[in-house]
């Protein structure tokens, strides 16, 4: 049988500690990061112009130091929504897609667009200017957060 010398225990081991120790400290001083901290303001719903969709747009601010993603929606009972983005199609045509995940940036904010990402709705809301509806945005490491979004005509 062999024996271990102490050198050949204590080197591992002291090794260990100082790095246990040092990641103790990096983490005490707030270097490690803050989860998302995510928040909404109230979101616009564009007041439908047509039989098929319409729009909603919210700003997602995010004051922790980590990343996170919106994943999905869920808007009023009976109707679908889902993420949508804007894309060229050539000769100054645009068409909508389906969206993944979009982040949200650490100490930062996505600012939803009707050219850039929005909450599509199908079929649109019965609504009128000034009127409220209710959603949910599911995110990849933070709780879902329920927002509200006033009714705007377009262009508001």
């Amino acid at each position: 049988m062999q024996r271990l010398s102490v050198s050949a225990v204590a080197v591992p081991l002291l090794t260990c500690l100082a790095t246990l120790g040092t990641l103790m400290v990096w983490t005490a001083t707030g270097n490690a990061g803050t989860p998302a901290r995510l928040s909404a303001p109230e979101g616009r719903v564009l007041i439908p112009s047509g039989p098929e969709a319409t729009a909603a747009f919210f700003t997602i601010r995010n004051t922790g130091t980590s990343d996170d993603a919106l994943t999905g929606v869920t808007g009023p009972a009976g109707h679908r929504t889902m993420l949508s983005r804007t894309v060229d199609i050539g000769r100054n045509a645009r068409s909508m897609e389906m969206a993944g995940a979009a982040t949200v940036p650490a100490e930062g904010s996505l600012r939803m667009t009707a050219t850039t990402l929005d909450v599509m709705i199908s079929p649109p809301p019965r609504i009128a200017p000034g009127d409220r509806l209710t959603f949910t945005l599911h995110f990849r490491h933070s709780p879902p957060l329920t927002v509200r979004a006033r009714a705007v005509r377009p262009g508001q």
